[in-house]
């Protein structure tokens, strides 16, 4: 039983921590936008969860337990991404990047990628809390 609600919840799992991890990314080169020759950088969001998804099993982090009372965890998502640089539209004079309207634009459609990952999530938990108290 824990199995089967363990695969239903791994894939907003996964997409949650791929977009995560791109808001770290956005925000390094929201916060490097001035910094002369940084690089901006970002990776393909569909390609990484298509990897992270079809290697669920073979690479997993999880947590070292100290207790035997603490409950374990993993997660399917490795440190390593496919971060590649961004080819700038009009580059600085200093070597930077970064464009600021792209980067805003881009952070702000992932915060809303992560809202609504996290309202399907939510509303699955209150239909398997439904079910648990129906019983």
């Amino acid at each position: 039983m824990i199995d089967r609600l363990n695969e239903s919840f791994s894939f907003l799992q996964g997409a949650l921590d791929l977009r995560s991890r791109r808001q770290e990314v956005l925000s390094a080169n929201i916060a490097n936008a001035d910094t002369p020759h940084y690089k901006a950088r970002d990776f393909d969001f569909k390609q990484a969860l298509d990897s992270a998804m079809s290697q669920a099993g073979a690479r997993s982090l999880s947590l070292q337990l100290t207790s035997s009372a603490h409950i374990a965890a993993s997660s399917s998502i490795g440190a390593e991404l496919d971060l590649a640089y961004r080819i700038p539209a009009q580059p600085s004079l200093d070597g930077n990047t970064v464009d600021m309207d792209f980067e805003r634009l881009n952070f702000a459609d992932n915060s809303q990628h992560i809202e609504s990952t996290l309202g399907l999530l939510n509303s699955k938990i209150r239909g398997l809390n439904s079910v648990m108290q129906a019983e």
